[in-house]
């Protein structure tokens, strides 16, 4: 489970340090994709394999589900830790999320987030009545305190 809040830096060649906590539950290869609200998604390759089958039984006629699937698909790419801990992100997916220096890696229960320290801070940016509000529509979806 992959959980914590860690601060870094991608290099001039794109290169980004994994934190050492990620990095034995990530294994060997892994996969960095387009993520929602503007960041990266990284999965490891049993829960990659799990989604990917998951978005094969999504139905070929539903104009939205392909989008979806194309969306995560097509911009995935396996990555590899390098000696350092590092990984090289694809200038694509760093355009995507906007990452030029200052990254965060979000631990969130079966995957990791990249984001731009900028978007991570507007998006977090909640105030206690916001976190109630959305406390209620967990709520709604089963989940309680």
């Amino acid at each position: 489970m992959f959980m914590g809040e860690y601060n870094h830096t991608v290099d001039t060649k794109g290169r980004l340090i994994i934190p050492s906590k990620f990095r034995e539950q990530l294994g060997e290869e892994f996969i960095v994709t387009k993520g929602l609200d503007g960041c990266l998604f990284v999965f490891p390759q049993n829960e990659w394999t799990a989604f990917e089958e998951k978005l094969r039984t999504l139905p070929l006629t539903q104009k939205g589900a392909r989008q979806f699937t194309r969306f995560f698909v097509a911009g995935a790419t396996p990555c590899e830790l390098d000696k350092q801990g590092r990984i090289l992100l694809p200038a694509t997916l760093r355009e995507f999320a906007g990452l030029d220096k200052d990254v965060v890696l979000a631990g969130m229960l079966n995957r990791i987030e990249i984001w731009s320290k900028a978007k991570w801070t507007e998006n977090n940016a909640l105030d206690d009545g916001d976190m109630d509000s959305i406390a209620e529509q967990m709520t709604d979806l089963g989940l309680s305190i």
